[in-house]
């Protein structure tokens, strides 16, 4: 669908722009929870991944996915919220894992930055962590949250 339709491509390209403000968001909250009230990773991330979830519905609904907006906002943000907490567990599961290898990973190759170690290895995991959910929140959104609206299969 995506790699065969210009407008779905173009749907993919402003659902990424959308998810790019989100993810300023995400790192935002979650850098403001951590450095200045002193949270720890996990429910900082939590608590980031749900302002970013707010502000990307807002915007994919009136931008992404403008046909939306005949569909009520309540069951279809119900919709968009349970695709996001599929993609909170994936992320909730994975980033302390994946953040402790990379910290090890830095400190055993004795890789100096103008960040520590600890910062920089739970912002690089968050990274990750975002660009795989963004994938599967494009596609469940589309197929479920979005399944009303017309695909384009042409060019």
């Amino acid at each position: 669908m995506i790699l065969t339709s210009r407008k779905e491509r173009h749907r993919f390209y402003k659902f990424a722009i959308v998810g790019a403000f989100g993810a300023v968001v995400d790192f935002g909250v979650f850098n403001l929870l951590k450095a200045l009230v002193g949270l720890p990773t996990l429910p900082s991330s939590v608590i980031s991944f749900i302002a970013a979830v707010l502000n990307n519905f807002i915007w994919n609904r009136l931008w992404t996915y403008p046909e939306s907006r005949n569909k009520k906002a309540g069951p279809q943000l119900i919709q968009f919220a349970v695709v996001s907490l599929i993609g909170i567990g994936i992320r909730a599961l994975t980033i302390t894992s994946i953040e402790r290898l990379l910290e090890d990973f830095f400190n055993r190759n004795q890789i100096a930055l103008p960040v520590d170690n600890h910062t920089l290895a739970a912002n690089l995991a968050l990274a990750i962590l975002i660009g795989l959910v963004m994938l599967w929140n494009f596609f469940a959104n589309r197929y479920w949250t979005y399944r009303d609206i017309e695909v384009h299969t042409g060019r």
